[in-house]
């Protein structure tokens, strides 16, 4: 039997976690700098989008194996060197994903009242080193939420949401706080690309015009003339263009007397490229598009002003470097080929940090899986050299590092059902680092 390294606790860790000790029998010590497992199924997903995020309910039942352990508030490259890792172990998989933004580039991007959607997301969902947004939601009545993809829906929708509503979710009681007190009345989502390009889910996209109390405008001019045409046989592009053309429908201009003066908007700029923010002035300057004859955007010349008191850029996650493994700065991922990481024997990738910020949860499943079969192939036949599993937490221990196991989640857990039922919730989430962890450790 060997002893596995697992470093990241989201979904593609968990996953490999699982068919390491299901199907191949090894022993297996999953590690996350985080004190509780599940990465972006906890701090990605929406809080109202319930079913999804019960998934990890699911994912926490693969502690349950005697073979796997959690090791959460561990940090590899901190509080362990990954060449510390790979002598302890007989291989190392890393699923520790792309939690990073990427950047714009344009002028005013760094101003303080332009924020990356990957921050605005942990802040929403209880991260514990989240910067608090509150005030800024307390002084913005326009937002540009600048994406076309399922974390801009995300977002935008978050941001009109009644608040009778989010207060069903398991949001940290400081972030309804600041949805209470929000002032935002008008959500621009902006991208620079046609609504046949966008990534939008139907599912989610449908749920902004369900939303009590906000009109979604968009412009009927900026709908392909043929859907069949514009989305090539895809069925999800001529879902999305139906759900984007019965708006258009409903509101015969793109201000129309058919829009309620003291609803909350969504409004829809497609074919706009953001050139620059100016805070002071309130506003985002941007491009207008067009489509050219090989279905590319193109500039038109044309530049207009969107007001802003904020804008939250949602154009992608990227994932980030580790001390002593190799990276690849231009596709930001860990090379690596059949899930073995470029010129690091023993040493493999999953999920995002393999592949990039791409697919479902279930992708992570089937990639995870693909990585642990190289692996196990690798140490079929070998003896293993590995350090013993007390050996590892002596270490640790020794080290000064709290680290909390999979009964210390459990503790976690128990504490966040019981604080949701004193809000008449089914969670609450604890959002503060040194709690998370005083509780862990019991």
């Amino acid at each position: 039997m060997s002893r596995v390294a697992v470093v990241g606790a989201g979904p593609a860790g968990i996953y490999a976690a699982e068919h390491l000790s299901t199907v191949h029998g090894h022993q297996v010590d999953v590690f996350d700098a985080l004190p509780v497992p599940c990465g972006l199924v906890r701090y990605g997903v929406a809080p109202d989008h319930f079913s999804i995020r019960s998934v990890r309910d699911k994912l926490t039942e693969t502690f349950e194996n005697s073979l796997v352990r959690f090791r959460g508030n561990v940090h590899i490259g901190t509080d362990v060197s990954t060449e510390e890792l790979a002598s302890w172990y007989d291989a190392v998989i890393y699923t520790y994903g792309a939690s990073a933004d990427r950047a714009l580039g344009i002028p005013g991007e760094v101003s303080p009242a332009s924020i990356p959607a990957t921050e605005f997301v942990k802040w929403y969902t209880g991260h514990p080193e989240a910067q608090d947004f509150g005030d800024m939601l307390r002084t913005s009545e326009q937002v540009i939420v600048i994406g076309l993809g399922n974390v801009a829906v995300d977002v935008t929708r978050l941001l009109v949401k009644s608040l009778v509503e989010l207060r069903t979710t398991d949001m940290p009681e400081h972030v309804l706080d600041s949805f209470d007190k929000s002032v935002v009345r008008h959500v621009h989502v902006v991208g620079r690309r046609g609504p046949q390009h966008a990534t939008f889910t139907t599912k989610e996209l449908k749920e902004l015009g369900e939303l009590e109390g906000v009109d979604v405008i968009l412009d009927p001019k900026d709908l392909p003339a043929d859907d069949a045409l514009a989305s090539s046989g895809n069925k999800v592009i001529e879902r999305n263009l139906k759900v984007m053309r019965q708006w258009s429908e409903g509101h015969n201009e793109i201000h129309g007397e058919s829009l309620n003066s003291s609803n909350k908007k969504i409004e829809f700029h497609f074919y706009s490229t953001p050139q620059s923010f100016d805070a002071e002035q309130g506003s985002l300057t941007v491009e207008r598009m067009q489509l050219s004859s090989d279905n590319s955007v193109i500039g038109t010349g044309t530049y207009e002003s969107i007001p802003a008191d904020l804008v939250i850029r949602s154009v992608g996650y990227r994932g980030l470097p580790l001390e002593g493994l190799p990276f690849n700065d231009r596709t930001n991922v860990i090379p690596s080929t059949d899930g073995k990481v470029d010129g690091v024997p023993g040493t493999y990738v999953a999920g995002w940090i393999k592949r990039g910020p791409s697919g479902i949860i279930g992708t992570n499943k089937k990639d995870a899986v693909a990585s642990v079969e190289s692996l196990a192939t690798d140490l079929n036949g070998r003896q293993s050299v590995a350090l013993d599993a007390n050996e590892v937490d002596e270490i640790l221990r020794a080290r000064g590092v709290n680290y909390i196991d999979f009964e210390g989640w459990k503790r976690v857990n128990a504490a966040e059902i019981a604080l949701g039922a004193e809000r008449g919730r089914a969670r609450t989430t604890i959002h503060e680092r040194d709690r998370l962890i005083d509780i862990g450790l019991g």
